[in-house]
């Protein structure tokens, strides 16, 4: 039992090593994998910050192009909508007064011809020809806005066929002197105009492009769909309009697809606003690509750290395995089991001093073998060596307490050490002890011990060998006595406990 208490109290310490070795590895490699971990993240937002900083620009640079377009195109709108005003334009011939009407009007290949219509909504004057057929615009909404609302302005009106070709329709009221309604002048930017703008754009396939009005309908859009244009996102309760603000962003699933994706709105104020998305796949690959290769670089040398760490906690186990038993056998009697000398005096020094310290008692017991010198020459020094093994057993079955200290101090003679124990409890050990062997003995060997037995509670000025000196002087009173009994030192100089 004590032989197991010394391994386990020998290796203790180097099991606390091995698992501080492991634990900092752990907590080494849970370091670094959070500072990879903190690094790789402040690359996705890096990642996500430039793409949206890279969608701002084009959408802006996309809305600033529209803007210009429709602002150029309103110029004429405005210049036909006051020079219907003049006196003299209903008394000119039609070659002059296209002049006069459209002389500035702006002409491009995606710009629709300027028409102009009376308060009936019937067309009157047509920018292509001289002599427009006859035409009714009364039921569009853009001619019902401005009739009934002298203040519209500028209205650009839903995505709509308009003269044989998808369009935008720009409008502006016609009034007299007095704010009366005369009309309407109406032009057109068609879908064309749109396609070649994205067209001259280096866009992913799935990437997006989507112009709408200020009532968020669905203007153009890129990809283009004929289904989704001219839609409401009012009409889709799962798109709030709080997911873009103006000039703000929204990463996730848009309302026109199932593809989740970055977008970013323009911070314009113009009639028409452009929304930029790209999918969240395609601004994170190149971060994955790096995130893959740095965690599985991390990754190798987290597994070679703590591969090491195992390695070296298996090896100082090892090493704390082999000192242990090096310690035992330093301080362990090879044929008895029990401490050696050596180590019986580095232990009853130590509790010497713990016990001055608590000024508890210590007490010691000698023990003897009797007549053992003329057993070993009848049987052998085999024989002897047996009995001596058999007192050891017996000395250990009586001797349980952890601090409790039996060794061969030498020869035919034991020692036990008992921290904190009286002169009475010491003696009741000693007896078991001789008892034990007295009745191995019987049928056995045949042999008995004697045991001097010395407790005192140490005091300045005294030192260990006084208690040993009474404990071996009890020993010879128990010898002289007759053998095979016990003895309790009586010296008043060494303040003994009853």
């Amino acid at each position: 039992m004590l032989s197991g208490w010394r391994e386990v109290t020998a290796r203790r310490p180097w099991r606390i090593s091995a698992k501080l070795l492991i634990v900092s590895s752990v907590v080494t490699v849970i370091g670094f994998s959070a500072i990879c971990v903190n690094v790789m993240l402040d690359m996705r937002r890096g990642e996500e910050a430039l793409a949206r900083q890279t969608l701002e620009n084009l959408a802006t640079t996309i809305e600033a192009d529209i803007s210009r377009n429709i602002e150029i195109y309103d110029l004429s709108l405005k210049a036909v909508a006051n020079n219907m005003l003049l006196p003299e334009i209903s008394s000119v011939s039609k070659p002059v007064r296209h002049l006069i009407l459209f002389d500035h009007a702006t002409t491009a290949r995606h710009f629709g011809a300027i028409q102009v219509f009376d308060a009936d909504g019937r067309l009157t004057i047509d920018a292509s020809t001289l002599d427009p057929l006859p035409e009714s615009r009364s039921d569009e909404d853009y001619f019902k806005v401005h009739r009934d609302d002298p203040g519209a302005g500028l209205y650009i009106s839903r995505p709509m066929l308009f003269r044989g070709a998808y369009s935008i329709v720009l409008s502006r009221r016609i009034s007299d002197s007095d704010g009366g309604f005369m009309g309407v002048v109406a032009g057109s930017i068609r879908f064309s105009y749109f396609h070649e703008l994205f067209e001259r754009l280096n866009l992913d396939a799935e990437d997006t492009i989507t112009v709408l009005k200020r009532d968020r309908t669905i203007m153009m859009r890129r990809p283009f769909d004929l289904d989704v244009i001219g839609k409401n996102l009012s009409e889709r309760p799962v798109w709030k309009s709080d997911n873009l603000k103006v000039g703000g962003s929204f990463a996730g699933q848009g309302p026109i697809d199932g593809t989740s994706r970055l977008y970013v709105r323009s911070s314009g104020t113009a009639p028409l606003f452009v929304v930029a998305g790209k999918p969240l796949g395609s601004v994170f690959a190149l971060w994955q690509k790096e995130a893959l290769r740095i965690g599985a670089v991390v990754l190798m040398l987290s597994l070679f750290v703590l591969g090491s760490a195992i390695v070296l906690a298996r090896e100082i186990g090892r090493r704390a395995e082999a000192e242990s038993k090096l310690e035992e056998m330093a301080t362990t009697d090879a044929l008895t089991g029990l401490r050696n000398r050596r180590k019986f005096d580095h232990v009853i020094d130590s509790e010497w001093r713990r016990a001055m310290r608590q000024k508890t008692p210590v007490a010691l017991l000698m023990i003897d073998a009797d007549h053992f010198k003329a057993y070993n020459d009848t049987f052998g020094h085999q024989a002897g060596d047996q009995v001596l093994v058999g007192i050891a057993i017996c000395i250990s079955d009586s001797v349980h307490r952890a601090g409790d200290c039996a060794a061969r101090y030498g020869g035919e003679e034991f020692a036990v050490l008992l921290p904190n124990t009286s002169a009475t409890d010491a003696f009741t050990i000693a007896e078991a002890i001789r008892s034990k062997v007295q009745g191995w003995s019987d049928n056995q060997a045949g042999s008995t011990v004697s045991c001097g037995v010395a407790s005192l509670v140490p005091t300045a000025g005294l030192d260990w060998p006084v208690l040993v000196a009474a404990a071996d002087k009890a020993l010879y009173a128990a010898k002289a006595g007759g053998r095979n009994q016990s003895v309790v030192a009586s010296m008043p100089k060494l303040s003994l406990v009853a």
